[in-house]
């Protein structure tokens, strides 16, 4: 590889991903594919194809750039939904007229979407958000009158396709009491809503931990991110995973490894401080590596003298601060390391592990906050 490291990303280990979570949904309920955040990270064209080959058929995203780039690999083959941000004016005829979904949780986006729609002579399909107790995005309940009427008076144009809210914290036994309330009061807008004759074709809450944690959360539609990519949403998730099912083994794999190579090996004698600052000095003579990975590739200084790496199959430390485009390793014990050996910062190398999960452990940083920091500019390559 010309490159200073690259990801890869393991085919296999999404089949077996998809395959299990398949299994644990009830019968009839969709799965779509939670892609924000460059697909966490994985890489939105790359990782699209990938579960193309899996037989997925809904991708949902954060904005319309990525519904953008999602479509640009699917065309017609699956539905776009947009969750979050898109542009009234500009946007709005792009994502009609190519039949994208989106959800709408102020008037003005119903609006501007009608106004497109009889522009362009095209339904808008359009998933009403309500506000349930997470306190974000969504209809309140003083807005729900003027939703259903708005959606009675304009069933021409606006396609009313689902009705739908979001958990505050699933993953969290902590936050139980709130997320059945939040499932009550779901329960009844739902209600109100069919009290109005207008039924949405698609009822749908639950992220990965509430379709885990809650099965009756999953409705018409799950929209799964961290755990298709072989993550569980937290600790708690999988222990209760582990007693609910009586399995001792983790069912997920990883699709993603990040590997580089060792830039240059030299000796450090006793009482010197390693890079910038004084945060490190050896207490003994040493030896130490350079790696060509650093923050600006979404490597946290946040690890500095506590992340690991594989190197020689075997854990070696990071010592002194991670630097934009470097770090530097302790490998006093490795005999034999020479430039151009394997560094594995996520991944598998000989019988040993790193997972993402690990840095998290280190560093205070969630999964999902490490993932979606790798640069966008570090190659992805698909292994099959």
């Amino acid at each position: 590889m010309h490159n200073n490291s690259y990801l890869e990303l393991d085919a296999k280990a999404y089949k077996i991903n998809i395959d299990f979570l398949r299994k644990h949904f009830q019968k009839g309920v969709l799965f779509s594919s939670v892609v924000k955040g460059n697909a966490y990270g994985h890489s939105i064209e790359k990782f699209v194809g990938i579960a193309l080959e899996e037989n997925v058929k809904h991708f949902s995203v954060f904005d319309s750039q990525e519904a953008r780039r999602v479509h640009a690999v699917t065309g017609n083959k699956a539905t776009v939904m947009i969750m979050g941000w898109l542009n009234n004016e500009e946007d709005l005829e792009w994502i009609i007229q190519n039949q994208v979904e989106f959800f709408a949780f102020e008037r003005a986006r119903l609006t501007a979407a009608l106004a497109v729609a009889k522009k362009l002579g095209k339904k808008a399909i359009v998933h009403i958000e309500v506000e349930t107790g997470m306190n974000r995005t969504g209809f309140n309940a003083a807005d729900l009158r003027w939703v259903q009427d708005f959606l009675q008076k304009n069933k021409d144009f606006i396609e009313f396709k689902g009705l739908c809210t979001h958990f505050a914290g699933a993953e969290s036994i902590a936050n139980y009491y709130r997320i059945k309330k939040q499932i009550e009061r779901y329960d009844e807008i739902y209600k109100q809503f069919c009290a109005k004759d207008l039924k949405p074709k698609q009822r749908h809450a639950a992220c990965s931990a509430a379709a885990m944690m809650y099965p009756e959360t999953q409705m018409d539609m799950v929209r799964i991110g961290i755990m298709q990519y072989g993550y569980w949403p937290s600790p708690e998730v999988l222990v209760n995973y582990y007693n609910t099912k009586r399995k001792k083994e983790d069912p997920l794999k990883r699709l993603i490894s990040w590997k580089s190579s060792v830039m240059s090996v030299k000796k450090v004698k006793r009482g010197e401080f390693v890079g910038y600052g004084t945060s490190f000095m050896a207490d003994e003579n040493m030896k130490i590596c350079c790696v060509p990975v650093g923050y600006a590739h979404g490597y946290s200084r946040s690890l500095s003298n506590i992340g690991r790496v594989l190197i020689n199959g075997e854990r070696c430390v990071v010592i002194g601060s991670i630097n934009m485009n470097m770090m530097v390793v302790e490998v006093t014990f490795l005999e034999n390391i020479k430039r151009g050996d394997e560094v594995v910062l996520i991944g598998t190398q000989a019988d040993k592990v790193l997972s993402v999960s690990s840095f998290s452990d280190y560093a205070n940083l969630l999964n999902y906050e490490l993932l979606t920091r790798l640069s966008a500019d570090i190659p992805r390559i698909i292994k099959r």
